[in-house]
This record gives structure tokens, sequence and C-alpha cells, in this order.
């Protein structure tokens, strides 16, 4: 008995000490097993004290009366599958009728308390299907990605969502980004992560960075082509314009519109073109937007114009050519001047880090999903990374991308650099790097992102 309890109490004070110290660690080993058991047995009562249940239907109330059966107690969804992750329990409902899954949103926060879990999050997976998911533990205090993520051409990993899923940037989904924060919000390293994850792929990378480029010319060896300055950025972007044409004609004349094709083989955009003839896509990272807008001469008022009426023309007229753009900024707003909010309206993707006015988040989220803007403004100060994430379609996530430091990201782009392809309209802004730039052993992370 004594050995017995000794065991015992070593095993609670190891799980006490992996809860405070590994909650992953923590949660594969005791906290999944736990949490599965207490939504089993908590359920039923917990979907009645929440609302979330249904009269018998009137047939069972009948059948009852007539064989004095005692009456049926409210149903609650049906669950049609509970699975363990590495973060938490994913949890499959099948709705009642008259249940509606604006219900299940409602009650998630008395959902997480009842069943002793740190988050719950739903969403329809079709109609009369709703899957919840729980998370076991604070996933974004020391963001730590899957070993394995879904990749495929232009859709790269980038942060780790509030409900343990993967964040990704999809290019061919979600062509153009606007990405916002303060100073020392987390926001040049989700820039970094972006950098990383496309490094390895197929893609021409042009960086824009008006900070004498700082952000992005350390890692100049896997760009095709980079502005440290406004009047060099206003000649990048015309060069793009007019690659944008190139590639529209080449799409013409190999559009095949003859009556014989198939509808499935006729070219509108470059992935519909052969792999023999398609052009590099090409991904613009514009590191501070509003260094591109501002001015102070009639001179300078005029590169503004050229600029941002180039952004907006391939913000517009882009995705078809394969070019994707990228804006990040510490301020969006429309005091930037004419075009801004033109600019604004074409880039889906919406991402905010920590942010010093309710203007900014309004620009970011106004238009799309207005429960975002004060999610977005109450980010505490120290979580920096922390940043909230939507698009057009209305939804919004807590997402935080895990620390990369810029050694990493320079090694990465060291690493991939013959993967850099030369795009003739680009030539004259290809950075001149140095042959002997050697791997440096990188740090070991932070768990905190900076």
């Amino acid at each position: 008995m004594t050995a017995f309890t000794v065991a015992l109490v070593l095993v609670v004070a190891a799980a006490g000490l992996l809860r405070w110290r590994r909650p992953a660690w923590y949660w594969l080993a005791f906290g999944v097993t736990l949490a599965a058991l207490r939504v089993l047995v908590r359920y039923r009562s917990v979907m009645d004290a929440c609302g979330l249940t249904v009269p018998p239907a009137r047939w069972r109330l009948s059948l009852a009366r007539a064989t004095n059966q005692p009456i049926p107690e409210p149903r609650p969804p049906r669950i049609r599958r509970l699975r363990p992750t590495r973060t938490g329990l994913v949890l499959r409902l099948k709705l009642r009728p008259g249940q509606d899954v604006f219900d299940i949103a409602a009650a998630s926060d008395r959902l997480r308390h009842s069943f002793s879990m740190f988050g719950v999050t739903s969403r329809e997976v079709r109609s009369g299907v709703v899957e919840v998911r729980m998370t076991g533990y604070d996933v974004l205090k020391r963001v730590q990605m899957p070993a394995k993520t879904e990749t495929r051409a232009m859709r790269v990993p980038v942060a780790l969502r509030e409900d343990g899923s993967v964040h990704y940037r999809d290019y061919r989904a979600i062509p153009h980004a606007l990405t916002l924060g303060a100073t020392e919000s987390g926001k040049s390293v989700y820039q970094r992560n972006l950098v990383a994850g496309l490094a390895p792929l197929d893609v021409a990378l042009v960086g824009i960075d008006c900070k004498q480029g700082v952000e992005l010319f350390p890692l100049a060896r896997r760009f095709s082509a980079l502005a440290d300055s406004p009047d060099t950025a206003a000649e990048l972007l015309d060069a793009l314009v007019a690659r944008m044409a190139d590639v529209y004609r080449l799409i013409r004349t190999q559009q095949r519109i003859t009556v014989d094709t198939p509808d499935a083989e006729i070219a509108a955009d470059i992935w519909d073109l052969p792999d023999e003839l398609r052009p590099t896509p090409v991904v613009v990272l514009v590191d501070e937007v509003a260094e591109l807008a501002l001015y102070a001469t009639k001179e300078e008022e005029k590169r503004r114009d050229r600029i941002i009426t180039a952004l907006v023309r391939l913000a517009q007229l882009g995705r078809a050519a394969g070019i994707y753009l990228e804006i990040c900024g510490q301020r969006f707003g429309s005091e930037l001047g004419k075009g801004i909010t033109m600019l604004r309206a074409q880039l889906t993707g919406r991402t905010a880090h920590r942010l010093n006015d309710e203007t900014s988040a309004n620009m970011a989220f106004g238009d799309i999903a207005p429960d975002a803007v004060l999610a977005a403004i109450q980010i505490p100060a120290e979580l920096r990374g922390l940043a909230i994430a939507g698009d057009a379609s209305g939804g919004w996530h807590r997402i935080r991308a895990p620390h990369t430091s810029l050694r990493q990201a320079v090694n990465l782009c060291n690493r991939y650099a013959d993967r850099t392809p030369d795009l003739p309209e680009l030539a004259p802004f290809r950075p001149t790097t140095s042959t002997a730039t050697e791997l440096v052993p990188s740090a070991k992370a932070s768990p905190a992102t900076a």
C-alpha cells in the first residue's frame, strides 16, 4: 500500500509539473483521456443546461403516455465522432430538427466552462452537421507548429490558430493580403515566416523595403528584385505592370478556344497553361506601405500617385498573371490619400497585429468582420506576435506565428538561393549579394514570438 501511495504521488507530481512547464506533453500524456471522459460523462447534462436540447418528438410522448412509461428526456445533438488531436478534441455533432449552428456558437463560452477546456470554437461542416473544436491548453502561448503540414503550390503554413489548427496563406484562394501591426507587435516575424515558407517553392520574390532595406535585404539571395527607396519602388512597380501585360498576351495566344477544345482546357490564367509555358508566379512584399504614400513636394506627389496607381492595377489585374501582393504597414488609413481605399478593397486577406488606433483596425476589418475590430485593438503589448486574421467571408481567427529569428530566415533563404528565378523584366532590380555568404548555425528559437 505504501509503494502504491508513493507511486500515485509521483504520478500526480509529474502530471502537475508537466501541466505547468510543458502543457502540450501533459495534454498528450494525461489531459486527452481525462477530457474525453469528462465530455462523454457530462455531455447530456451540459447540453441541457446550455439550452442545446430539443423536446422529444410527439410520437414519443404519445407512446410513453399510452404505455405508462416515463416521459422521454429532451434530446441533445447526436455525437457522430469524438477525435483527439495534439492540442484538444474535435467533436462532430448532428443537429436535431429545429437547432441551428448559431446556437452552438452562442453557447461556446458556456461549453468551455462546463467541459473545463481552454477554448471552444465551432463551424458548420455541412447542413445539420457542426464541428466543435476544443483546445485543452493555451496553444498560442508557446507556438509549436505540427511536424507535418499540408503543402501544395502557392500555399504555405505561417501561423497557428487558437483552435490548434494551422493557418495557411493560400495565394490561389486569397491572392492579395494586408498585414498591419504597430512597432514591436510581431509583424516582422510574421513576414519572415511568410518568406521562409515561400523560399522552397518555385516562386519569384519581389521586395519593397523603404527603410533602406533593413528588413528584407538580409534575405536578398532569395529575392529576384528589391527596392529600398520610393523612387526605385516606382520603377520596380512599373516593371511589374509591364510583366503583367506580357503574361496576359501569352495567355491570349495560348488560350485554346477552338470548338473542339474542352472547357476545362481553355486558359484564363497562368495555372491553365502547360507547365513548359507557365510563367513563374511572383509574390510582391511591401514592408511599409505608408512610406510609399507620403509626400512633401509636388514631384513626390507625382511619384506617389504613380506608385499607388501601379499597386491598384496589380491588385485588380495581377491574380490571373500570377502576381500576388503582400502589403504590410504600421498604419493604414484613408488619410494616406486617394487610391488607398481602392487598394484596400482589393486586398482580400486581412491580418492585424496589435494596433495603436481604432481607425487602422476599422480599415482592416470594418468592411468584412466588424466583430474583429474590437479584438484587434485589445491585443496586449506583452503578447507579441498575436494577431487577428480574417478574409472577405466574414470569419476571423486569433493566430500567432512561431518565432523565427532573422538568422534563421537568412540561412533558409541562402539554402534555397538556387531557386531564385531570373526574370528579364526585373533584372535591373536584382540585388547584389556576396558569394561568400555562409550558413551560420542559428541559436535555439525562443518560445515567445518577437
